[in-house]
């Protein structure tokens, strides 16, 4: 390891984004003992952001159902038996009426899920439509429909898109075992026709896919090295859902999860750290250990795409009992 970062073992500075990562450096920080590395990664949040606050985004399913891709963990899949029904692309008209519930509630950001490949052209002046509509509201949008050339990432991003989710899953080595129709690469070309736009990128991954330790750590590796780190990374927690091939994949220790919290936020100390899917299984105390960990972003609402999510009340609860607070509009 070299002396550089051996300094970002040592001493938690928060220049670590600036640093180019390897698996023994995270490694060393993912295994520090508990104490410590809440320690860090809670000093290097401090560095960053208001410790107590915490954006609220929405997400709404556009397009449900029906999607070509053979994601192992995902219900939308055409491939999987989850007895999930395939829908058309939503009503431009209806999309912004539930951001602005969305808003009226609180949310900043509005991100819009569409069970895509890749949005075909038929589309895009809806899609285009729906981003204009939402920006009008006052909220960052935010938009997921699968890969993206560049000319589609334009569009979007004159359209007013401020962030685009397009997750990169796992490690490297690990992805083929849940995903055959798409490769890491093509993945990693959409990020870049996302960022050569202009459009920040949302990237994280989802774990207790039946990965090692290790993959967890070369996926945040590989986050914190892209060209600039994701400014929103998600990190989920899989929900197994019957009828998809990883619905009986034993579960992620909670203690497991909330380092691999902790290393996001240290390898990447500028970056939301949003702490997605997932969330009905962890008791209040997992999740306050994941905020002390450095995650400042939850999405609300009682519905994840087509999954279930702690309803607003719940969220409310806790939030009181920690003394947090949401990000307030004018600040993002």
């Amino acid at each position: 390891m070299n002396a550089e970062l051996q300094l970002s073992v040592a001493g938690g500075s928060s220049n670590a984004a600036s640093l180019r990562w390897n698996r023994e450096a995270a490694q060393a920080i993912h295994d520090l003992p508990f104490n410590d590395l809440l320690f860090r990664a809670q000093t290097i949040h401090r560095e960053n952001f208001d410790p107590n606050r915490v954006q609220l985004s929405r997400l709404l399913s556009i397009k449900t159902g029906g999607c070509p891709e053979d994601c192992g963990y995902c219900s939308q899949s055409s491939h999987h038996q989850s007895g999930l029904k395939a829908s058309k692309l939503m009503e431009v008209e209806r999309v912004i009426a539930e951001a602005r519930k969305g808003r009226d509630a609180g949310a900043t950001r509005y991100c819009m899920g569409a069970a895509w490949r890749s949005p075909k052209e038929r589309d895009m002046e809806a899609v285009v439509a729906m981003v204009e509509g939402v920006k009008a509201l006052g909220m960052e949008t935010c938009m997921t429909l699968g890969m993206l050339d560049l000319g589609q990432a334009q569009r979007l991003k004159q359209a007013g898109l401020d962030y685009y989710n397009h997750n990169i899953d796992t490690s490297e080595r690990y992805y083929s075992e849940i995903i055959s129709t798409r490769t890491f690469t093509e993945r990693l070309d959409t990020l870049a026709n996302v960022r050569d736009s202009g459009i920040k990128v949302c990237c994280g991954g989802i774990v207790g896919m039946g990965e090692e330790k290790a993959d967890r750590i070369d996926m945040l590796v590989t986050l914190a090295n892209l060209p600039e780190p994701p400014d929103s990374v998600p990190i989920n927690m899989l929900i197994p859902i019957e009828g998809t091939p990883l619905c009986e994949a034993e579960p992620i220790e909670p203690i497991e999860f909330v380092r691999t919290i902790a290393l996001a936020r240290i390898m990447m100390p500028k970056s939301h750290v949003r702490l997605s899917a997932g969330r009905t299984a962890m008791s209040d105390e997992m999740q306050a250990l994941c905020f002390f960990a450095g995650a400042n972003s939850i999405f609300v609402g009682d519905t994840l795409l087509t999954a279930e999510n702690p309803g607003e009340d719940k969220d409310g609860a806790l939030f009181r009992r920690l003394g947090i607070k949401p990000f307030a509009r004018e600040a993002q």
